[in-house]
């Protein structure tokens, strides 16, 4: 009996230090940009996190809304950036300073994509855009066509686990039951990088096997950066990249299901869709072609 209790005690114990073992945490220093108190996000445009990741503007979850009392856009601010396997916040928050906020001139970032359209509607085909797979080999977008298409966008030193990684781990989750379920058999995953200089094809092909892609099912594409600009733009995606600093990009999320016509379905937009809900859209989508 005292052996059994030890055990559990020592498992208890063993089972805290892993998880604690598991958060790493990093000074952040920085000017907040903006509040969105009701989805728990503030962005802060920081400077480089020693260790994790270069300056970068980025929206943070913040799970203790008191700690953001106070605090409004153009504070400069103290906070530790607590980092775990599959999410991270921002803790103990403290504003240091005030600044007034600058405003975003062309010749400090590059401006955001721009396509020079509108918006694609449900309904209206996809652009036929050229690009190259993980293979380097050339593709255009209509050669998809035939396919149900599940298409996000991302790049690979994305350093937040609820951004690009996420989008990765949900991707992981799909290709999982379309291995399974024969009435996705012709269901093709697309992962688009906007960050071509770093995401060679050589570098994507690396990051397909980490995360165990079939890549008869799953293609990842780069190309020309003002291609893919464009491209993303249709579906609303928004690229910002620092001239100074080529790392420093700054990125909202956009997942789309193309129907086996080329034509738009739906788009998801942030990260708070689930693998769950885009298989159950697709279902329909399969059933309608």
């Amino acid at each position: 009996m005292r052996f059994w209790v030890f055990s559990v005690v020592a498992s208890i114990l063993l089972s805290g230090c892993a998880q604690k073992s598991d958060e790493r945490h990093y000074p952040l220093h920085g000017q907040v940009l903006s509040l969105d108190p009701a989805h728990e996000f503030v962005t802060i445009k920081h400077d480089d996190i020693k260790g994790f990741m270069p300056a970068m503007t980025m929206p943070y979850n913040v799970k203790e809304l008191k700690l953001l009392d106070g605090v409004v856009p153009g504070d400069v601010v103290d906070a530790t950036l607590v980092v775990f396997s599959n999410g991270a916040h921002l803790t103990a928050i403290k504003k240091v300073g005030t600044a007034p906020l600058e405003p975003p001139p062309a010749e400090t970032a590059t401006p955001k994509a721009s396509s020079g359209f509108e918006l694609l509607k449900t309904g209206e085909a996809v652009p036929d855009t050229s690009f190259l797979d993980q293979n380097g080999r050339k593709r255009r977008f209509a050669d998809l066509k035939g396919s149900t298409v599940v298409m996000t966008f991302i790049y690979t030193k994305c350093p937040l686990p609820t951004f690009c990684p996420l989008m990765d781990r949900h991707f992981v989750a799909i290709q999982k039951v379309l291995k399974t379920d024969p009435s996705l058999a012709k269901v093709h995953l697309v992962t688009v990088s906007f960050d071509p200089l770093t995401d060679t094809p050589a570098v994507l092909r690396a990051h397909a096997k980490t995360l165990d892609a079939d890549l008869s099912r799953w293609t990842f594409l780069t190309g020309d950066r003002d291609e893919i600009d464009r491209f993303g733009a249709r579906f609303g995606v928004s690229v910002s990249r620092a001239l100074n600093d080529a790392r420093d990009i700054t990125h909202n999320l956009r997942t789309v299901i193309v129907d086996a016509d080329g034509k738009l379905v739906k788009v998801y937009t942030g990260n708070e869709w689930t693998p769950s809900q885009i298989l159950d859209d697709l279902k329909g989508v399969v059933r309608a072609n």
